[in-house]
């Protein structure tokens, strides 16, 4: 039996979860949460078997979330579902201490198998994952300027290029416009750019925004 938290904040995704895993018994949806506060908040208070976690949801996202999550019960296996391409969060994730990365379109028989083989106590890495994994060891010395950005510059970064103002980045992230502000001049002098449209353009050639 693998009892699971499924933390999304689309109640319909979550449904189509629980819909998908009734037909395995051995499968049971235990709890759920809608934000990254609600996983910590119920994984501090309960035992689970696994995790299903978005790593795009509002306020504290999934990947802070997993941070914490990691940090408060490292042994607790945890599967990544989003529906960003792997170049944009995988690594990242896997680094984080995730268990494994599926996109959401990938096929219900894929999901199975990846809780099954993450319920054994092993990782499920696609073999695209596996050959930027790869490179990433490989290339770990001379990483690219957006490997260098924490996770919530990363995040600011990608809604720079996605063309949001600061004011919707504070209100979307929860965060004061002067917060956000600082996190984009950090941006501009890690990376040594100065403007939004070097940002962009940068982005847009290593594919990571959708």
């Amino acid at each position: 039996m693998t009892r699971i938290l499924i933390a999304d904040d689309h109640t319909l995704f979550r449904e189509g979860l629980k819909h998908i895993m009734a037909e395995y018994p051995e499968l049971v949806v235990a709890d759920e949460a809608s934000n990254g506060t609600e996983v910590l908040d119920k994984i501090w208070n309960n035992d689970y078997d696994m995790v299903l976690l978005d790593i795009t949801m509002p306020g504290m996202t999934g990947l802070e979330a997993l941070k914490q999550l990691k940090n408060e019960k490292p042994k607790l296996p945890v599967l990544v579902l989003s529906m960003h391409p792997e170049e944009q969060y995988a690594v990242r994730v896997i680094r984080a201490g995730a268990s494994g990365y599926l996109r959401k379109e990938s096929a219900p028989d894929e999901l199975i198998t990846a809780i099954r083989q993450i319920s054994q106590g092993r990782k499920y890495i696609t073999p695209s994952l596996a050959e930027k994994l790869a490179f990433e060891v490989e290339a770990d010395s001379e990483k690219a300027p957006h490997d260098i950005l924490s996770d919530r510059e990363y995040q600011v970064l990608r809604m720079i290029a996605e063309g949001k103002t600061v004011k919707y980045i504070a209100k979307e992230l929860s965060l004061s416009a002067k917060t956000v502000s600082t996190y984009r001049a950090r941006i501009m002098e890690k990376m040594k750019m100065k403007t939004n449209a070097e940002l962009m353009h940068y982005v847009m050639k290593h594919r990571l925004v959708d």
